[in-house]
């Protein structure tokens, strides 16, 4: 966008246009494009150089980044401006009152669509001042509490144009409009749409006797109001959108119309409303209308013909058949959209008796999610088609050699079926071709160099092979999406394309010959995907000199040497939606270069399994932006710094498998938002942190395992309730598994994956312990829930609590020291496919609960000491063929160990239990009777034998033992007869 502006004649730059005579600078275009091209501007404030152009009567700088920042307050200033647009540009903040001293101001246009950032007004009476003001646009601004807003009707009385949509207001705020009788004959469009008004319509509305345009989409007026009511209120309506209202088909059949009013309509959306069945009548009445959306209606039954019907949408219906859309009857019909429905090809197969305007009229054809079958040869027929989507289907066969004879075809979306054969010859007004995700085969036609219009071509994910050679992209001078996959690129080394790309995926592609040196003439670049493309050796030193590609993705080839040469120069002319910096599976080595610091843009740096050493670098803090970090599987080492804990946007931070030593900084609690600490394997020591369960309250996955730490395991990371993998192997924790674990919610219910993920974390992947080997999940992480607290020195019985854990898929306790029993509960966990409880001290029987484990695939309870007989039926069943996993357990026995309980031994057993237990028995006894004895014996000789030499001690206690002797030898006899009752 600003690649024209070098040398002194601004004049002349890109953007610019000045006066004439004075050579003043009166207007500025920087309206930003995104997603594509990625070509805007990007920073946290406006210049305040700007104000020096003080005679500039238009400036938009739409479009942009300008990431949360306020608008700057010198832009009220500028008091020639006639046009201001800041839209989309994600500003943020009070809007300055400022902006009211601009009174020759026209349009002020400070909309947007974003949730984050959000621009607000606490006092709209700047906008009082605006006397010349026509267009009014605040649609996304929060205005819930804004003063004096609902004045701007009555006080700018040049305002045409008035848009509020989704600006949180409710019916407090329309307060003062429900009585207004002022005449409001300017206003020709309002939008107060998806706002949180309900009740009755707004009497205004009924004084906007010029009004041509309203919205109210997203009103409540379910209850409270009848279209009849509306149209006859506003006769000069044309444009009217309802969408969301809550009507019915009630609402359309009042016998009150006046169809005067209806001729007038020519655009209505009354989309996602319950209207259901059949087409509503009263919209046939409706003869001068150009534009219908039905989408998501319900509707169900035939649409009939509609003389002037320029557009239709008709998506998220329940359409069958040709003849309910009635495409062919709509004589005049130019764009149709009818995704998301379930009617077969014929849909899109012209009939013999069709009329020819039909056939000629249609330029706009989208049936995506609908259709399966084969394209039929005669959709050749719509000759004047422009645009084709027929995207994420069923579609079978090869693409007709029909399509391609479309003259005046720009635009084919056909991705994401089941098409096959060759990418036949498109002529040449092709603008985008979108193939990817098919099973299209044979080689790249050499005639795509020719379509000179061509700016979007994806072809990836396919079964296409060949090499693609320079004559492909001979006349290629504006294509600036280009992805492509399994085939091989090959072009001369001297090689310089006619494009700048702004998008460039080769990933899985055989490019080889290292790093493509023609890419050093793509100035442009906000997206390289070169992942998997077999390349090698290091990174050229050009490539440091490029400007930064706000998304570099080299990972899985076999790239080497230091990442000092990686794009490192300023660049003002592209900026990616997300900025990502992807290098993992190389082999590079060295240190961690400072200059990665300076890509204060990230969003996601992932330099895991290379070769890199040293210590991760302070100033890794600076990266504010940053949501995922992962640098596992290198050799780096030294203590994990503090500065991490900067980074408060931090979802994902992977240090696994390195050399770092010391204690887990307690900064790290200051990352509420932390959603994955994984930083396992390596030499970290010290208890376990309170602070874990305590502060970082967000975690889903915690991995410390292959450390030293010890203690005992705090009963704070119960408090981690959205916890789903929990894994402490390999370390050297004592104490016992707390109880409160049962309180880990997120093992329990669950939880809704998309409030802790975001899409940039997709292709991360979770290394766990399932089934006896180390499984590494990618996209599956988020299903996986694991517990491993695996080879410590855990002692105690396995809490009873732990079962109550149903979502959880691996449970992992081997090689402890715990002992007692199995939970009889353990059956309740029905989604168990990993069990071991190898190498402890278990005792008791094998609960008979474990047979209804239906997914239980892996179980080892070897080396313990349990007895009884092995439990059958059900899922054990499938476990048969194993018996290591019951092995070092010498009381067990059963299938599928060969010392097999058959009755006899189990009758044996059972008469040898019970003799040994009334041996017991009888041993109680005598040790009881032996126990009276001994106490009578102590009694005795300790006391009656001293009172052989005290006559006046003898003559006192034989009184006292015969007025006792009784009560003694009575209270022996009960208890006595006590104990035979309890053993019977």
């Amino acid at each position: 966008m600003l690649s024209s502006w070098v040398g002194n004649e601004c004049c002349l730059w890109e953007g610019i246009q000045c006066d004439g005579v004075t050579g003043n600078v009166q207007r500025l275009h920087l309206k930003g494009d995104s997603p594509y091209p990625y070509n805007y501007l990007a920073g946290n404030k406006v210049s305040s150089s700007l104000a020096e152009l003080r005679h500039l009567k238009y400036l938009d700088l739409s479009g942009n980044d300008f990431q949360g920042s306020q608008i700057p307050e010198f832009i009220g200033s500028l008091k020639y401006l006639s046009y201001l647009n800041l839209s989309y540009a994600r500003f943020g903040g009070i809007i300055p009152p400022h902006i009211g001293n601009l009174s020759n101001l026209k349009v002020l246009d400070l909309s947007s669509n974003y949730y984050e950032n959000f621009l607000k007004a606490d006092d709209m009476a700047w906008a009082f001042s605006l006397s010349s003001l026509e267009l009014l646009n605040l649609s996304y601004v929060d205005l819930s509490g804004a003063q004096n807003w609902d004045m701007m009707l009555h006080m700018i009385p040049s305002l045409k144009e008035l848009s509020l949509s989704q600006c949180r207001l409710s019916n407090v705020n329309l307060g003062p409009f429900l009585n207004s009788s002022r005449i409001l004959p300017n206003i020709k469009h309002l939008d107060l749409g998806y706002n949180s008004f309900k009740g009755p319509l707004p009497g205004l509305l009924q004084n906007m006797t010029s009004l041509t345009f309203l919205s109210l989409s997203g009103f409540n007026l379910s209850l409270a109001w009848n279209f009849p009511n509306l149209l006859s209120m506003i006769p000069s309506l044309s444009e009217l959108h309802m969408s969301a209202c809550g009507l019915d088909k009630t609402h359309l059949s009042s016998p009150h119309f006046n169809y005067g009013t209806l001729s007038n309509i020519q655009h209505l959306d009354l989309s996602n409303n319950p209207l259901g069945g059949i087409f509503p009548s009263v919209l046939t009445n409706m003869s001068s209308l150009e534009v219908l959306d039905l989408s998501d209606t319900m509707l169900n039954s035939s649409i009939p013909t509609m003389p002037k019907l320029l557009e239709l949408h008709l998506s998220s219906n329940k359409f069958k058949q040709i003849e309910d859309v009635g495409i062919w009857r709509q004589c005049h019909l130019k764009q149709l959209s009818v995704t998301d429905n379930e009617f077969g090809m014929e849909m899109i197969d012209p009939p013999k008796n069709a009329s020819e305007c039909s056939i000629y009229a249609l330029e706009f054809l989208e049936l995506s999610r609908s259709l399966n079958g084969r394209i039929p040869e005669t959709l050749g027929r719509l000759v004047n088609l422009r645009h084709l989507d027929l995207s994420q289907n069923g579609l079978t066969g090869s693409i007709p050699e029909s399509v391609t004879g479309l003259r005046f075809l720009q635009v084919v979306y056909l991705y994401e079926n089941q098409l096959t054969g060759p990418i036949p010859e498109f002529l040449g007004n092709l603008t985008q071709l979108v193939l990817f995700s098919n099973k299209l085969n044979g080689s790249i036609p050499v005639s795509i160099g020719q379509l000179a219009k061509l700016r979007h071509l994806y072809i990836s994910n396919n079964s296409l092979e060949g090499a693609v050679t320079e004559a492909h992209f001979s006349n290629l001078s504006v294509l600036k999406v280009l992805e492509m996959s399994k085939l091989t690129f090959n072009v001369s080394r001297g090689w310089i394309p006619p494009f700048q790309l702004i998008y460039l995926s080769l990933s899985s592609c055989n490019i080889g010959n290292g790093f493509p040196q023609w890419l050093r003439h793509q100035r442009k670049l906000g997206m390289l995907e070169l992942s998997n493309a077999t390349l090698s050796g290091p990174l050229p030193t050009w490539l440091r000199k490029m400007p930064i590609i706000p998304t570099l993705d080299l990972s899985h080839n076999k790239l080497s040497g230091s990442l000092k040469n990686l794009p490192n120069a300023k660049n003002d002319d592209v900026y990616g939606s997300f900025a990502l910096l992807l290098l993992e599976y190389n082999l590079f080595n060295g240190s961690i270069p400072r200059s990665l610091c300076r890509r204060t843009d990230l969003e996601g740096l992932d330099l895991s399994r290379n070769m890199l050493s040293g210590k991760i670098p302070n100033c890794m803090g600076n990266l504010q932006r940053l949501t995922i970090m992962s640098i596992s599987s290198n050799q780096l080492s030294g203590a994990i710094p503090s500065s991490i804990a900067l980074i408060s946007s931090l979802f994902w931070l992977n240090l696994n498998k390195n050399n770092f030593t010391g204690e887990v900084p307690p900064e790290l609690g200051n990352l509420q938002g932390l959603g994955v600490l994984d930083l396992g394997d390596n030499k970290l020591y010290g208890n376990i942190p309170n602070w874990i369960g305590k502060q970082l309250t967000s975690l889903v996955v915690l991995s410390l395992h292959k450390n030293n730490f010890t203690g005992r395991i705090p009963p704070s990371l119960c408090k981690s309730s959205n916890l789903q993998i929990l894994d402490l192997a390999y370390n050297n924790l004592t104490g016992t598994i707390p109880p409160c674990v049962g309180n880990l919610n997120g093992m329990v219910v669950g939880h809704s994956m998309n409030m802790y993920y975001s899409d940039i974390d997709d292709d991360k992947n979770v290394i766990q312990v399932m089934k006896g080997v180390d499984l590494e999940y990618t996209t599956t992480w988020r299903m996986v829930y694991n517990m491993d607290l695996s080879s410590n020195k855990l002692v105690g019985e396995i809490p009873v609590e732990l079962t109550a854990l149903n979502m959880l898929v691996g449970l992992n306790l081997s090689n402890n020291h715990l002992r007692g029993g199995i939970p009889e509960s353990i059956g309740k966990m029905m989604n168990l496919e990993t069990l071991d409880f190898s190498k402890n001290e278990l005792s008791g029987r094998i609960p008979s609960s474990m047979a209804a484990l239906t997914f239980l695939s892996h179980l080892n309870l070897s080396h313990n000491n349990l007895s009884g007989q092995i439990p059958t039926g059900n899922q054990l069943q499938t476990l048969i063929d194993d018996p290591s996993i019951y092995a070092g357990n010498k009381h067990l026995c059963g299938p599928p160990l060969q010392n097999t309980c058959s009755n006899h031994q189990d009758s044996t057993t059972t008469t040898s239990k019970k003799k040994h237990k009334a041996a017991d028995e009888k041993m109680e006894v005598w040790l009881f009777y032996v126990d009276i004895m001994s106490g009578f014996g102590t009694g005795f000789w300790g006391v009656i034998g001293v009172l052989m030499f005290k006559k006046q001690w003898r003559h006192k206690l034989f009184m006292f033992a015969e007025e006792t002797i009784d009560k003694i030898y009575v209270a022996v006899v009960v208890r006595v007869a006590k104990f035979k009752r309890g053993r019977e």
